[in-house]
């Protein structure tokens, strides 16, 4: 009995109530990757700041430190204990990425969400290989800043969509192995995964955000906290640009817009879960749909080992790769984490 194919949308619609449904769950586990990385920076940012306004009189009880190299070396190491909680934080959200593709199944079966500590543990056990395909993804980021590759690398981006969902479903392949086999599930499918796309891009970095940023404005959020950062924002100039048709730009329009921006990022990073439960189940519906000739070939090499050797090898590979999987449905099964 072959599995009902499903459209798109209707994809796309199972990937909203499934994220919806355990919202406050998902809420909980990407409060610190997320809420983390604007601490860590906040803490650079004030540290710095207030080394920076104290500087003339830390000089004038201390002339040793009257030397550019020595205050250097004191701004980074008063801001290491920040960038130390950012960059914890973004490793964290960079793997629930990977970590929510591991909890389709349960999901699909249940409609709920199990054990993220065991499904983040399998990501981190492959961290070579996940940072070798973010470092993958960094050069690609890096070549769309050119104006004159936009439209080449949109294309690409859109073949490229499933890279990891591809890392999470199949361990065996390398970073190129997973942009490949990508490309290959993408290739047919190209306006499908384009549709997608906009449909998860518009709710989550638009509608989500902006209607969120409305209900603060209504009741005056946003005002209070630009206000509240609006003694930084003097400390910058206000724009002029009334030669060219434009109002002048004031403070507090500066610090609303800053609020509005954070308050956006945040929704956007909370909604990761989302783009990654669609991408998941994008990938199994077309990897299901993947002719078995069109699957990528391994070579295999030639073994100098003794027949009892590769047995033994063998059975060893073969329970060390279904432990995490059968730990994970034991547990998932066991105990749903309603903490």
């Amino acid at each position: 009995m072959t599995k009902k194919q499903q459209t798109p949308f209707g994809i796309f619609i199972e990937s909203v109530g499934l994220y919806f449904s355990n919202f406050d769950k998902f809420l909980k586990y990407m409060t610190f990757p997320v809420l983390g990385q604007i601490l860590g920076l906040v803490l650079v940012f004030l540290t710095t700041y207030f080394y920076s306004i104290n500087m003339p009189k830390l000089i004038a009880k201390y002339p040793n430190l009257n030397s550019l190299s020595t205050l250097v070396v004191i701004a980074v190491v008063i801001a290491l204990p920040g960038l130390a909680v950012f960059c914890k934080a973004f490793w964290e959200y960079l793997v629930a990425y990977g970590a929510v593709n591991s909890m389709l199944e349960n999901m699909l079966r249940s409609g709920k969400v199990y054990d993220f500590d065991a499904h983040t543990e399998l990501i981190k056990r492959r961290a070579v290989s996940f940072i070798g395909l973010w470092f993958l993804f960094g050069i690609f980021s890096f070549v769309a800043i050119c104006p004159l590759m936009w439209v080449i690398c949109a294309i690409f981006a859109v073949y490229f969509v499933l890279v990891f969902q591809v890392f999470t479903f199949e361990p065996e392949l390398s970073p190129i192995g997973c942009v490949k086999k990508s490309l290959l599930l993408v290739k047919g499918h190209f306006s499908s995964t384009f549709m997608l796309i906009i449909l998860v891009g518009f709710l989550t970095y638009i509608v989500i955000p902006q209607i969120v940023i409305k209900g603060f404005d209504a009741i005056g959020i946003n005002i209070a906290f630009s206000k509240a950062i609006l003694p930084l924002v003097k400390l910058f100039p206000e724009l002029d640009l009334s030669e060219y048709g434009i109002s002048k730009i004031t403070h507090m329009y500066i610090a609303l817009f800053t609020i509005q921006t954070i308050i956006a990022q945040i929704l956007i990073q909370y909604t990761l879960p989302l783009r990654s439960i669609l991408w998941a189940m994008w990938y199994k519906e077309l990897n299901n749909g993947l002719p078995k000739q069109d699957l990528p070939k391994t070579k295999k090499r030639k073994s100098s080992k003794r027949p009892s050797e590769k047995l033994m090898e063998e059975t060893k590979r073969k329970y060390s790769k279904k432990k995490p999987d059968d730990d994970i449905l034991r547990r998932a099964t066991e105990k749903d984490d309603e903490e």
